[in-house]
């Protein structure tokens, strides 16, 4: 279903995730891929989230749910499912900027938007397919991002060219 604030929207899907090192700092990234064109949006995340956001797109299982297996299947057996992910705006973060997102969510007893931070809202659309839409102003931020010689934005240049992270689960074996 699209609504009418969907046109301020580009539809992306999910790229790949990267580890990238610099001399003092290892960084995970999420790139974002526009689904009509080369538009690419790259996202620094936690290492928590890129490690289980790198594993699924891997095919990587773990012996137990981890936390966005937990909240997949905590849908599900609620009867809802996700209709959009919106990554819809810049939210003020300790003296800079990061991105905030918006789950659109349907259930038995309606739709509601939830508010997640882009990586825990990916790493759900990840188990339970849903449409990706970034705001125009947030991809306008990512390119300015972009521009420069600084730290992160040569670690974000590095995350675009990298290839996709792949976990690799140790065996329990002696």
């Amino acid at each position: 279903m699209t609504s009418l604030t969907d046109t301020d929207f580009v539809p992306m899907r999910l790229g790949k995730v990267v580890a990238v090192s610099t001399e003092d700092r290892t960084s995970f990234c999420v790139v974002l891929e526009g689904v009509a064109d080369g538009t690419r949006l790259p996202i620094s995340i936690g290492e928590t989230e890129g490690l289980y956001l790198s594993a699924t797109l891997t095919g990587v299982q773990f012996g137990r749910p981890m936390s966005p297996q937990f909240a997949a299947e905590l849908l599900r057996a609620l009867g809802g499912r996700v209709r959009q992910l919106r990554i819809d705006r810049l939210v003020d973060v300790r003296g800079g900027t990061a991105y905030g997102s918006t789950v659109e969510v349907e259930g038995p007893s309606g739709v509601a938007l939830v508010d997640a931070r882009p990586s825990d809202a990916l790493n759900l659309v990840a188990l339970v397919p849903a449409p990706i839409l970034v705001a125009h102003e947030v991809l306008a931020d990512a390119h300015a991002r972009l521009e420069g010689d600084s730290p992160d934005a040569l670690l974000l240049r590095r995350a675009m060219e990298a290839e996709q992270t792949t976990i690799h689960r140790q065996s329990s074996d002696p």
